[in-house]
């Protein structure tokens, strides 16, 4: 079996694959704080509640973009598995091309949801991943992740709304029941909501303007299951498209051994 993990900003996203089927996935927050031995007993928790245990475990596979949590967890998987993981970084063979600037200042959890999006849907493609921030990167029919776009994700946005208005409430984000709202928490809803939705709509449609072609357009990320649903310009949401593409990393490195 293989463990494959995902190291985000606000959580850390554990997927656990027999063979080729994702038999279970798991999520924890991420702290820079913990230890090996609480990263370690966690993931080791995890997999037991999923009746699979140590020997089970063939490999680990690893991308992260808080290298201050790499060192506890690491350390974690070794001593409580036993297995130096394989960490997605510059240079590991991912069947995807980045062919930006600096193609080793894209984050790893998006050369894997490009190379998932790609691999599971085929190409061309435009991957948005909702999560802390919400990314947009276009991968083209060979494979070739040609651009990219970075905005602020909705629970950031709004979190920074109320943060920085001394009168306004911390709201949930959902869809409001109308647009026509006649008190403070509803107008919070319907304002973020649908201006993040309108933001969205427009980026995919100048995705499209310049680059003159039609592509799929392949949505993941935790906040996903909050807007995917009413944009129509979104073709799938993936909810399990990080542990595809490391999964898809993993095969590739190890064909290659």
């Amino acid at each position: 079996m293989l463990v494959a993990i995902d190291i985000g900003n606000t959580n850390i996203t554990i997927g656990i694959f027999d063979q080729d089927t994702l038999i279970g996935n798991y999520r924890l927050t991420t702290k820079v704080r913990r230890t090996s031995d609480e990263y370690g007993f966690m993931l080791k928790t995890f997999l037991d509640n999923s009746k699979v245990y140590k020997e089970d475990i063939e490999d680990v596979i690893v991308s992260s973009v808080v290298p201050k949590v790499m060192h506890s967890f690491q350390n974690g998987i070794v001593k409580f598995l036993g297995i130096e993981p394989l960490i997605v970084r510059p240079g590991i063979k991912s069947g995807i091309s980045v062919q930006l600037e600096n193609p080793k200042s894209v984050g790893s959890d998006r050369i894997a949801d490009c190379a998932g999006a790609y691999f599971e849907y085929g190409g061309p493609v435009l991957v948005i991943d909702f999560g802390t921030a919400t990314t947009y990167d276009y991968v083209d029919e060979n494979g070739c992740f040609k651009a990219g776009s970075i905005s602020v994700g909705i629970e950031t946005g709004a979190n920074a709304l109320w943060a920085q208005t001394a009168q306004l409430p911390e709201i949930e984000i959902k869809r409001p029941t109308t647009i026509l709202a006649k008190n403070t928490k509803a107008e919070m809803q319907g304002g973020i909501f649908y201006q993040y939705l309108g933001g969205v709509e427009y980026t995919i449609k100048q995705y499209r303007k310049e680059i003159g072609k039609d592509f799929k357009v392949i949505a993941t990320g935790g906040l996903g299951r909050v807007v995917c649903s009413h944009i129509p310009l979104i073709d799938v949401y993936d909810p399990n498209l990080i542990f595809k593409g490391l999964k898809i990393i993993y095969d590739k490195n190890k064909e290659s051994e």
